[in-house]
């Protein structure tokens, strides 16, 4: 069994200790790895600590739990405005690593193509990542900050190609991530690695977590492919560390709250990698401190999705629903 620890808040320093068994009924096995569904979400509005507390009692619930590691509730260090600050520990060794499972939010929308549909999904096309979609600083809520009012249209630059428009608007971007009644459907989602040649790696080319819930899969097809991913974790600096990402579509990747991999837009399988130590002083990076690492995946498109993830990074925990 893996054990995985869901915060209340980046503040907040008791956990939930939820245990994940990737061959448990319901997971699904991939080329390296696992993922497994988890309970529904009901929105969680800004500064309301007692839904988000109730919400991640649901996800706790949706597996096997070991009660003898909850300690309790938020409140055991307050949850302030201060939760988007990176936390520092007075020793980086006393934080104990999460282990091989994420814990995340993965939200489901209709297609274009769907009465109701959302206008940004099932739509568009790319032949290469579309950059600047997003700010390259995170939001104070710690969500993606869209870069325009209307829509994104991305222009050639330094031989790359022109992918045209991207998105609609600001106020359809919003929803990406977060989770609005009649417009997406919000799910938790547990996503298992393992390590392999020093790195942890969770691999597959058919990532579709929500095959069979939410709204459905997409019409015509046999996958649900219009969905998003949020991640919102924190871990020790250490020098040597790396990050590697490869996958499609939408993925933007924040490190103490700076953008670090930007593969924004509709395109194929598509890789990153990132050395932490070569951004050091741009990150701000201190070795021994706890920093947040946000990640932010879209599906938007039919008909492939790839999401591989390398790293040397121990997460010091394992899944933070921040509040929409």
């Amino acid at each position: 069994m893996f054990k995985s620890c869901v915060l209340l808040l980046a503040a907040v320093a008791s956990c939930r200790v939820v245990n994940v068994n990737p061959t448990d009924t319901g997971s699904t096995s991939t080329a390296v790895g696992g993922f497994k569904l988890g309970p529904a979400l009901a929105p969680i509005p800004p500064g309301d600590d007692a839904g988000l507390g109730s919400n991640l009692g649901a996800a706790g619930d949706s597996s096997d739990s070991d009660d003898s590691g909850d300690s309790g509730s938020a409140g055991a260090s307050g949850s302030s405005g201060d939760a988007t600050d990176s936390v520092p520990s007075e020793s980086g060794s006393s934080l104990v690593p999460c282990g091989s499972v994420l814990t995340g939010v993965v939200r489901d929308f209709k297609g274009a193509n769907e009465p109701g549909g959302h206008p940004d999904f099932e739509a568009f096309g790319g032949a290469d990542p579309s950059l600047g979609i997003v700010l390259p600083e995170l939001g104070k809520d710690r969500k993606p900050v869209y870069s325009a009012e209307g829509p994104f249209i991305d222009q050639s630059e330094n031989g790359d190609a022109a992918n045209g428009q991207q998105t609609t608007d600001k106020a359809h971007f919003d929803q990406w991530y977060r989770t609005v009644p009649g417009v997406n459907l919000a799910f938790t989602v547990y996503i298992s690695s393992e390590t392999r040649a020093d790195l942890r790696t969770f691999e597959t080319d058919a990532f579709f977590p929500l095959d069979g819930a939410g709204w459905g899969n997409t019409p015509g097809f046999d996958h649900n492919y219009s969905f998003t991913t949020e991640i919102h974790t924190r871990f020790t600096y250490r020098t040597g560390q790396l990050f590697a990402f490869t996958g499609d579509d939408d993925l933007w990747v924040f490190i103490n709250h700076q953008l670090v991999i930007d593969l924004g837009g509709l395109h194929s399988a598509t890789s990153k990698s990132l050395q932490l130590d070569t951004q050091r002083e741009q990150l701000g990076l201190e070795v021994g401190r706890v920093y947040d690492l946000d990640l932010f995946h879209a599906e938007r498109h039919s008909v492939a999705s790839d999401f591989h993830m390398d790293t040397n990074i121990e997460f010091v925990d394992c899944g933070i629903i921040v509040p929409d």
